[in-house]
């Protein structure tokens, strides 16, 4: 997916379109993980659409649940939805800082190779 160190930098028109996919990659996946907390919290603690949504998008920025957990299939739920949250959030940063930090590397590869 990422050209090699021997070949010369993506123009910014493509650079801007790989940017854009994995922009979009990273959406469905946070959107996805989302949908997942909040069918988890609805279905296991009878919460509300709109109170499951809030709960599990709080945890899947990492600030933590909002309302209390009252059975213990759901806090077995958070448990697992809170590991996972923090496996998409690394997952998120690693795909779109993927592509930046390389471009950053090559650029000055090709700056040494030029010296």
């Amino acid at each position: 997916m990422l050209e090699p160190k021997h070949r010369p930098l993506l123009p910014r028109a493509e650079f801007r379109l790989r940017m854009l996919k994995v922009a979009g990659a990273a959406f469905f996946l946070v959107v996805g993980s989302l949908a997942i907390g909040a069918l988890g919290y609805h279905g296991f603690e009878r919460m509300s659409w709109l109170d499951a949504t809030l709960n599990a998008s709080m945890i899947l920025t990492g600030m933590g649940p909002v309302d209390t957990l009252e059975t213990p299939a759901g806090k077995t739920f958070a448990i697992g939805y809170s590991l996972f949250s923090g496996v998409v959030f690394l997952s998120v940063v690693a795909l779109v800082l993927g592509p930046l930090l390389h471009r950053l590397m090559h650029r000055f590869h090709l700056e040494d190779e030029g010296e």
